[in-house]
């Protein structure tokens, strides 16, 4: 049986912020998105959110949702949000931040709104009108926006669904999805779309740039992205935000980042968008042997964005592994510099991701933590500063 698409943000913690303290993201600060913005602020960029649909009216979203952009024959309740995630996905990526709203990483770009039916969507009415995950990413792919944003996952791959990631690609869409949330009870499943490839799936990662428990690990991560204690609507009311964690999350701040690396450099292909995030990615192991639980690292986009002559490699040569036919493109620039990678069979549980340890003299330095592989430093702050489908030694397990 085929498994059932269903939102990544994982489960809300228990108290809401309360209606007059605006939503903590710490991230901002992490990202340095004040610099950042000095440079760009995603203007120009459109980025498609296939998701619950999303809701125009919050203060942060007045402006910024671009329904006229949605293809008639997918324009269905695009602007009519029957859970509340695709709001939050579209604030994350493009928030104004007005009235105690989310800023988004990159606030001046624009979304294009697309409605799929997820597991969320429980009136029978409603799921027949409503479009499939393939139908949303085709309407997406044929619209103008640069990026699409995927932020929901099934333990099963769909024939229809590879197929319109196929169609996204060929037409030079840029296409990030969450990892998926069930790391803590069946790791190194792969989820879907993340898993497709050509879809950059993330991982999330907390303000110490620990990958949390819950996100999944393996061949389908490619990029970590702040995805703990991020703020996200309660529920469809759109009165409160509530503290959340998901790789939901992590993936829609990756897309802000490429709207923001976009838009500094729009006549960039995807491959050189995605290049230049890849090769300044925050890791310390071997570029050719990629984390299980972070990737190529953590996205630092800001690291792209204060170098304008930076070289982002060819335009038409994707900067993924051999394994998906990809050749070896030269890096854009070199990131921070490495250690030997992590032995194979690098310990999984408590030891996925990156802990905080004060670099002095006002940067921030980060170190890998590992049992085997011990604690190396890499500089320039762990969200301040690639993508793959590895070979990984650990087994791929499907739901049912």
């Amino acid at each position: 049986m085929l498994g059932t698409w269903v939102v990544v943000a994982g489960a809300l913690a228990p108290h809401a912020f309360a209606d007059e303290t605006a939503p903590n993201q710490w991230y901002l600060t992490a990202m340095q998105a004040a610099e950042m913005w000095k440079v760009s602020t995603g203007k120009g960029i459109k980025v498609a959110v296939v998701d619950t649909g999303v809701n125009p009216d919050t203060h942060a979203l007045k402006g910024q949702v671009l329904a006229q952009d949605v293809p008639k024959n997918a324009s269905y309740g695009a602007t009519q949000d029957y859970d509340g995630h695709g709001t939050t996905m579209a604030e994350l990526i493009a928030g104004t931040g007005e009235g105690g709203g989310l800023k988004g990483l990159a606030p001046d770009a624009k979304i294009v709104p697309l409605r799929i039916s997820l597991e969320s969507l429980k009136d029978p009415a409603q799921q027949k009108l409503t479009q499939s995950s393939a139908a949303g990413i085709r309407a997406a792919a044929d619209s103008d926006a640069k990026i699409i944003n995927l932020s929901y996952a099934s333990a099963s791959p769909r024939p229809e669904e590879e197929s319109a990631v196929k169609y996204a690609l060929a037409k030079g869409k840029l296409l990030f999805a969450g990892t998926g949330n069930d790391g803590a009870t069946n790791d190194f499943a792969r989820e879907f779309p993340a898993a497709y490839p050509g879809v950059v799936g993330v991982s999330a990662a907390d303000k110490g740039g620990t990958v949390g428990d819950f996100s999944q690990s393996g061949n389908h991560v490619d990029l970590a992205s702040p995805g703990l204690n991020v703020p996200v609507w309660c529920d469809t009311n759109f009165q409160k935000y509530c503290p959340s964690q998901g790789t939901s999350q992590a993936s829609a701040i990756a897309s802000a980042s490429a709207a923001l690396i976009w838009s500094a450099h729009p006549s960039w292909t995807a491959d050189q968008v995605l290049r230049t995030m890849i090769d300044t990615a925050g890791r310390s192991w071997d570029k050719n042997t990629p984390s299980k639980y972070l990737g190529y690292g953590l996205i630092r986009p800001r690291l792209v964005l204060e170098k304008p002559d930076i070289d982002p490699g060819p335009a038409d040569v994707d900067p993924v592994s051999l394994d998906q036919g990809a050749s070896n493109a030269a890096p854009a620039t070199p990131a921070a510099p490495g250690s030997k990678a992590p032995p194979k069979g690098e310990p999984v549980a408590k030891e996925k991701g990156i802990e905080q340890a004060d670099g002095g003299g006002g940067n921030t330095s980060w170190v890998i933590g590992g049992v085997v592989a011990g604690l190396i430093a890499i500089g320039g702050g762990v969200f301040a500063a690639i993508r793959s489908r590895r070979r990984d030694v650990q087994p791929h397990h499907h739901k049912p």
